[in-house]
C-alpha cells in the first residue's frame, strides 16, 4: 500500500506549544514542543476504505471527530521535534496498512505424541503403585 507522502504531510496541521518538564527559565518563555494533526475524514490522500481501516486500527488514538493528535517535546529545538514528530505519524500510518501474515498452525509429529502418551502411562503406573494393593 503506497500513497503519496507529499500531499499528506501538506494535509497535517502543527501547533507549537509551551513544554512542559525541566528546562528553567527557557522552557517558561519558548514554545519549542510540537502537536501534529491530521483529520483522517477530511483526507484527500486516502479514499473511503483506506480511511475505515485507518480510524478501526487507530481508534483509541483518534478524538471523537476523527483526529490523529501526535505531540514531541523531547528536543529543545522546534526544528527537531517537529521532525521526530513527523517521522512518526509516518511509520503510524505506514504501519495501519502492513499486512499480518496467517499463521498456519503446524501439526504435532507423532514422536511427541507417543512420548506424552508414554508420560501419562509411566506417571499413571507410579501412581497405582502406591496405592494399597486389593486383598480379595
Amino acid at each position: 500500500m503506497m500513497f503519496d507522502e507529499d500531499i499528506l504531510l501538506k494535509e497535517l496541521v502543527f501547533k507549537a506549544v509551551r513544554s512542559s518538564g525541566s528546562g528553567g527559565q527557557h522552557v517558561n518563555k519558548v514554545s519549542s514542543k510540537i502537536e501534529l494533526y491530521f483529520d483522517v475524514n477530511t483526507s484527500k490522500v486516502f479514499d473511503e476504505s483506506q480511511k475505515s481501516t485507518i480510524q478501526t486500527k487507530l481508534q483509541h488514538r483518534l478524538t471523537k471527530d476523527g483526529v490523529l493528535i501526535l505531540q514531541c517535546g523531547e528536543s529543545r529545538s522546534q526544528h527537531k521535534n517537529k521532525t521526530i514528530v513527523v517521522k512518526r505519524f509516518l511509520e503510524l500510518i505506514k504501519a495501519v496498512f502492513v499486512e499480518e501474515k496467517q499463521r498456519i498452525p503446524t501439526k504435532i509429529p507423532r514422536a511427541i505424541i507417543r512420548k506424552r502418551l508414554k508420560n501419562k502411562k509411566y506417571n499413571s503406573e507410579k501412581k497405582a503403585n502406591r496405592r494399597r494393593p486389593d486383598v480379595d
